[in-house]
């Protein structure tokens, strides 16, 4: 039996009911009447429960992810998801820049991080904390200096924690032969697609197109999904974001925020409008401002700023102050930069986070990443580790974290051997032409949009 991930109704309503909670909506009501007619709490890690509801439930849940649509949130005038209204919050908001030159050098060095990033966290990607920690000390890697291995990891502890069966075959340290395909790096290709189709003034409807000519439905997942779904039910965007799409406050804007930072070195400001205009096509409020904080991160990092504080602060000043996003980060900073011990950081965030998030929500994620990148100094080999370590969405982490410590690196040849040896100057992908092209090509057709006016 097929259960597509990602968009059953009945799947969405608990995820909506967590959002509804978490966004400033009071969901109780609408909560109480889904629980009575006996309907199932969200899957916990899967994208889709094990059995189809009954017609009436999933008619039910239909009707509540409407209603629940329709409630006022008390947060609305503190997380808006307009960039004017965005813009109009943001006291510090960066002045427009010309952009400042960067070099195909650091351009590499940015898509091999981004690539050493995603695929420490792919094997270890939707496992709970102890067992990422278990499983690396395992093999006496721990705290994390390299890839994931099962060699010598005791049968009873793989059964306990299998490794991601998506990513096993592909990402652990005995089996790398080049960068398989992952939807962390098909973003990035499919902003280069769009940067070269429709130039830096493109707008969502644009994204839109490029994904229905490129994307395969199949590789898109959460709010990539349903919008998706959405499009081909014909509803225009933004509202594609909003339509029955629980997971538009989660990681999937994020993920698709480098290529905007990368083509606006030294203007973060920039960097954060074209990552406006990408994330609300599936991405409300803290879902868009994850992407605008990373690329302006990005930008302040690829315009040749070599301190990763003074960039994880330019990525603040395109957030609202009081929403939910800049709050965590705020929050995240300050521990790692108290905590000598980036466990303990670890461990207050889970505590703070984990309770109430689904483990692919952009703010607890965000808030891990700035605190990786804070507590390693920028370091490579630290920042890609602390943000794989800290579990969540590891791969996804681990990619935002290896992008900017690549680009602070500055040049490929920075990054250690055993991370990008591996990698063999190639990736895998379903997305447009690009399968098996060279990191190294993909850094010369970005150079050759971020030179573009």
């Amino acid at each position: 039996m097929l259960r597509l991930t990602w968009v059953q109704p009945e799947d969405l309503i608990g995820h909506e009911l967590r959002q509804a909670a978490l966004d400033g909506r009071e969901p109780k009501a609408i909560a109480a009447r889904w629980r009575a007619a006996g309907g199932p709490d969200a899957p916990a890690r899967a994208g889709a429960s094990a059995r189809p509801a009954s017609r009436y439930l999933r008619q039910l849940a239909e009707d509540l992810l409407d209603e629940l649509a329709d409630l006022p949130s008390r947060l609305a005038d503190d997380e808006p998801t307009g960039l004017e209204r965005i813009k109009a919050l943001c006291p510090d908001w960066p002045a427009p820049a010309p952009a400042r030159a960067t070099t195909a050098a650091r351009l590499e060095a940015a898509w091999l991080g981004r690539a050493v990033g995603c695929l420490l966290g792919k094997p270890v990607e939707k496992l709970p904390l102890d067992g990422i920690r278990r499983l690396a000390a395992a093999t006496g890697n721990w705290p994390l200096t390299t890839y994931f291995t099962a060699k010598g990891v005791p049968r009873d502890l793989l059964d306990a924690h299998p490794w991601n069966r998506r990513s096993a075959a592909t990402s652990l340290a005995e089996n790398i032969d080049g960068m398989p395909e992952d939807d962390d790096l098909n973003y990035p290709l499919l902003n280069l697609l769009l940067l070269q189709r429709h130039g830096r003034h493109f707008t969502t409807a644009d994204v839109a197109r490029v994904w229905l000519d490129e994307l395969p439905a199949g590789r898109t997942f959460t709010a990539e999904r349903v919008a998706y779904r959405n499009l081909l039910s014909g509803i225009e965007p933004p509202h594609t974001a909003r339509h029955r799409n629980p997971f538009r406050e989660w990681i999937g804007a994020l993920i698709r925020a480098d290529l905007h930072g990368w083509t606006n070195p030294g203007d973060p400001a920039a960097a954060a409008e074209q990552a406006h205009r990408d994330a609300v096509l599936t991405h409300t409020a803290n879902g868009v401002y994850a992407a605008m904080f990373a690329a302006a991160v990005i930008a302040a990092a690829a315009g040749g700023t070599h301190d990763v504080h003074a960039c994880l602060r330019t990525g603040l000043t395109v957030v609202p102050p009081r929403s939910r996003l800049a709050r965590a980060v705020r929050h995240a900073v300050e521990l790692a930069r108290t905590t000598p011990d980036f466990d303990a950081v670890v461990d207050a965030l889970h505590a703070a986070y984990s309770p109430t998030h689904h483990w692919v929500h952009a703010v607890p994620n965000t808030a891990l990443t700035a605190a990786a990148l804070t507590h390693a100094d920028g370091d490579f080999t630290g920042s890609v580790c602390r943000a794989v370590s800290g579990g969540w969405d590891t791969d996804s982490n681990g990619a935002t974290a290896g992008s900017v410590a690549g680009l602070l690196a500055g040049r490929p040849a920075a990054l250690p051997d055993r991370w990008t040896a591996p990698l063999k100057n190639r990736l895998a992908t379903s997305v447009g032409d690009f399968d098996g092209t060279g990191f190294d090509t993909l850094a010369q057709l970005t150079h050759l949009e971020a030179s573009r006016p």
